[in-house]
């Protein structure tokens, strides 16, 4: 059954809503943490919003295949994927998460034909939920108010703001990149927060150097490109997707340009 995109989102929502007080559940608790094989951090959080919006989407939508950052970490995701797939990181931020500082996410994101079309992005602990649909715009909803419409921004007079990475605020790649840009601030930004907040107009370029994967990426893609921004690798093409163990190269998120 073809679904359409922007009609799956109240249902998307609500699996990130049930997914994030999974997480705060344990956030609020002595929490421990172990080790995944590449070294990152796994919390009894990651699994427990995993097991709430994987079986959620497969029952939403039993046709399309999920791909979620701690099964393919077990070697249990589906090998023949097609053209239209979700992606989920089930605890966008882990290293945030464990800092206790709030800045983690939910991330849902549906690709189709090799470009995100819907995006759920959701903060439990600041309580963000933003959203996004390929010709049908973005929307936050902030403490459980009104869903407001948000759109990226065009550069403002003063400069540019640049959303960096908490734990990377300055690094050579990024100096070198940002060259003689008029940069009127950095943002530091946990997690795909980055995204929303690109999304949202509060910021104008995300530039990405250190490796992420498409379960990272996918839903904030969407939401940016909802919201009128793009998103491409530092040789100015599109990001793609379906790509052989879904590593991403580095990129560069805009808002208006």
């Amino acid at each position: 059954m073809k679904h359409d995109p922007a009609g799956l989102i109240p249902a998307v929502r609500t699996l990130a809503y049930a997914a994030g007080n999974a997480i705060l559940d344990i956030y609020r608790t002595d929490f421990d943490s172990t080790r995944k094989d590449d070294g990152s951090p796994l919390t009894l959080a990651d699994t427990a919003s995993e097991a709430v919006i994987v079986p959620g989407l497969r029952a939403l939508s039993p046709e399309i295949p999920v791909i979620s950052e701690e099964e393919f970490a077990n070697g249990e995701s589906p090998k023949d994927i097609g053209e239209r797939f979700w992606l989920v990181d089930p605890l966008d931020g882990t290293r945030e998460f464990l800092k206790r500082n709030d800045e983690f996410t939910v991330n849902i994101g549906l690709v189709d034909a090799g470009v995100p079309r819907v995006g759920i992005l959701y903060a439990p602990a600041l309580d963000l939920m933003y959203a996004g649909a390929t010709g049908q715009g973005a929307t936050l909803i902030a403490a459980r108010g009104q869903e407001r419409a948000i759109a990226c921004r065009r550069v403002p007079i003063d400069g540019m703001a640049v959303l960096v990475s908490r734990s990377h605020a300055r690094n050579e790649k990024l100096e070198e990149y940002l060259g003689d840009m008029h940069v009127q601030e950095r943002i530091p930004q946990g997690s795909a927060l980055k995204f929303g907040r690109l999304a949202a107009g509060e910021a104008d370029i995300y530039p990405r150097f250190g490796p992420t994967y498409e379960w990272d990426t996918g839903a904030g893609h969407a939401i940016v490109l909802a919201a009128g921004g793009s998103l491409e690798t530092f040789d100015g093409k599109p990001l793609p997707y379906r790509k052989p163990g879904y590593l991403n190269p580095g990129f560069v998120a805009f808002g208006l340009r």
